[in-house]
């Protein structure tokens, strides 16, 4: 099979079995977790490649990589291997009492990935998801530092565990629980362009450091769910500057934007900057859920040695399927093949949302690598919230698995897999051009 086919609409979206499926999953889930309406959504049954088919035989080309997650495509077959070959042997382990050589393996990996690279010991945490790595970033800091605040910016996401809400900078997220919230966390404007002046910035936050100690700022290189919004080069070095100034602990949260997703191994790497405590995720597994707090030796030993009882642990922590696939997923990600198809996607991608501009002057566009949002009406003269929608639901009906993004869901955001040809992403801009030109004519 090719990495990814065009989409191809068999029945009406969603098809009968989706609605009845959605039908029955309003009845028996909270009705805050899955979003159903008469247009939404649909149910998967299978996925391979750049490819996703629903329930009803709809094939559809996913420009998400299922929340960045499968940015290598779904069911690579060196992870389904790794997967079909620990599932003969073993699903699970005692992960802090008796574990498996692969979580070693994984653990390794990881700190030589990170901190090996420029010459550094480090330590690592193995998690499930990814409010779990930040919320062991933010234990870790304070146990290095005692101190007991936090330092985050707004528009931030970074999970919502109750560590990692407290530091998820939007009021919708943290609003309803603001009563049995720590509120340890100050918060900072961060950067909203590429080309902003640095000095304000800078300035907020060494007030904001000054007027209380900090254990650590916590900060996503580039801020995903909040619209993929780039600061502009050199924020992360005054971060570090800034941190470094007032013994402040630096924490990255690069979950979404780790593992290439912007074009760098980490994003962080674009200004050549390293955090004291780094969150991943997402990619990381291949699919299965797992992630990691990675930390500076010296910052990590902040926690005190086991001596037959975990501080901080979890049934599952290295999982060894989970380990499996993750190591699988490092490999593949460190091979020529997979970082030449992901510069030329990236190539291509850039060049197509720029004829989306050149097309739509009202249209705004951001990105880097294979992270981009899309603001459908950057002068604000109409509403770019109901047309984000539009353009998500006018995408899912010709065959594309699109998201909002922005605290208000302003924008469409893109984080493909590399397993997207040329013409596959080209076809979805045309498609792309042709409903927003039918929606501006209304």
């Amino acid at each position: 099979m090719e990495s990814c086919l065009p989409p191809e609409i068999l029945t009406e979206i969603p098809g009968p079995r989706s609605r009845e499926l959605a039908a029955r999953l309003k009845k028996s889930e909270s009705r805050n977790v899955t979003f159903v309406s008469s247009e939404f959504p649909v149910f998967w049954e299978r996925a391979e490649g750049g490819n996703v088919w629903d329930v009803d035989g709809n094939r559809y080309v996913d420009l998400t990589s299922a929340f960045g997650v499968a940015t290598m495509g779904f069911s690579h077959g060196s992870i389904r291997s790794a997967l079909e070959k620990q599932a003969g042997k073993l699903w699970h382990a005692m992960g802090d009492v008796h574990p498996t050589e692969s979580k070693v393996l994984l653990c390794e990996r990881l700190a030589a990935l990170t901190y090996g690279r420029i010459g550094m010991d480090a330590r690592v945490v193995l998690c499930s998801s990814g409010f779990e790595a930040v919320e062991a970033a933010m234990m870790t800091a304070h146990l290095a530092t005692g101190r007991s605040r936090f330092l985050a910016f707004h528009g931030g996401y970074h999970g919502l565990g109750f560590g990692a809400r407290d530091a998820t900078g939007w009021g919708f997220f943290r609003d309803p629980m603001r009563r049995i919230l720590a509120e340890t966390v100050d918060f900072v404007a961060y950067p909203g362009c590429e080309h902003c002046p640095l000095e304000p910035y800078r300035k907020e936050i060494r007030n904001t450091i000054s007027a209380r100690e900090h254990a650590a700022v916590i900060v996503e290189p580039v801020q995903g769910r909040g619209g993929v919004i780039i600061p502009p080069h050199g924020f992360l070095r005054m971060l570090r500057e800034e941190c470094d100034r007032t013994r402040t602990l630096l924490i990255f949260d690069e979950i979404f934007t780790g593992f290439w997703r912007t074009g760098f191994f980490l994003a962080c790497d674009a200004e050549g900057i390293m955090p004291d405590l780094l969150c991943l995720g997402k990619a990381l597994g291949g699919g299965f859920p797992i992630s990691a707090c990675v930390g500076q030796r010296e910052v990590m030993d902040a926690w005190p040695e086991s001596r037959g009882e975990a501080l901080h642990t979890s049934t599952h922590l290295g999982n060894p399927l989970g380990c499996a696939m993750a190591l699988a997923a490092l490999e593949i990600m460190g091979n020529d093949d997979f970082l030449r198809k992901l510069r030329k996607l990236s190539e291509v991608v850039k060049q197509e949302m720029q004829r989306l501009t050149n097309c739509f002057q009202n249209v705004g566009v951001r990105g880097r690598g294979l992270f981009w949002a899309i603001n459908p009406d950057r002068t604000l003269k109409s509403s770019s919230v109901g047309i984000s929608q539009e353009l998500m639901l006018r995408g899912l009906k010709s065959g594309y698995l699109l998201l909002q993004a922005g605290q208000a869901g302003e924008v469409i955001s893109l984080s493909p897999p590399v397993t997207l040809s040329k013409t596959i992403f080209t076809q979805f801009t045309e498609n792309l051009i042709q409903v927003y030109k039918e929606i501006a004519s209304n």
